[in-house]
């Protein structure tokens, strides 16, 4: 986590938490000639919207344009982490349970690197996954050490 993501995760987490929203993701990184914070949100349950998205964004630039942490000029953008919401945290792998995941390793297994499948169980060595190769299905460990990108994921390939 970047020295500016670790500070607005400061900032934004009071505000959410009064507002009973929960913190998914920040970005903070430079496209083209502009930079951009982006602070991913949810529920609890799942599903947000856009006038949640908006307060967020309101009380959350209040408290920047306060602080000032931010050196360069930027746009934020408050929103939904979307239907392939990033897997970070111990509680996101957790409620992935049953869930169609991608998950990318930083080393190969099973001469593979991407993998996509159901989610079977999540401990504290790591996760084990249920892909399809070819025809056949197989289970598959994946250490937590070896995730380098984990995320839901939509399985087109059911019925």
């Amino acid at each position: 986590m970047s020295k500016v993501t670790s500070v607005i995760e400061e900032l934004v987490t009071p505000i959410l938490e009064d507002l009973n929203l929960e913190l998914v993701d920040i970005e903070f990184l430079k496209e083209g000639r502009d930079w951009f914070l982006r602070v991913y949100i949810d529920t609890p349950e799942g599903g947000i919207d856009i006038d949640q998205c908006a307060q967020v964004s309101e009380r959350l630039s209040v408290v920047l344009d306060e602080k000032d942490p931010i050196e360069q000029n930027y746009y934020l953008e408050v929103s939904s982490p979307g239907a392939e919401r990033p897997l970070k945290k111990e509680a996101d792998f957790e409620k992935a349970v049953g869930k169609f995941i991608y998950v990318k390793t930083y080393e190969p297994i099973k001469d593979m690197k991407e993998f996509q499948g159901y989610l079977k169980a999540y401990t504290e060595q790591g996760l084990e996954l249920e892909v399809r190769i070819k025809t056949r299905k197989i289970n598959i460990f994946i250490e937590k050490e070896k995730i380098a990108k984990a995320r839901l994921a939509i399985d087109f390939s059911s019925n």
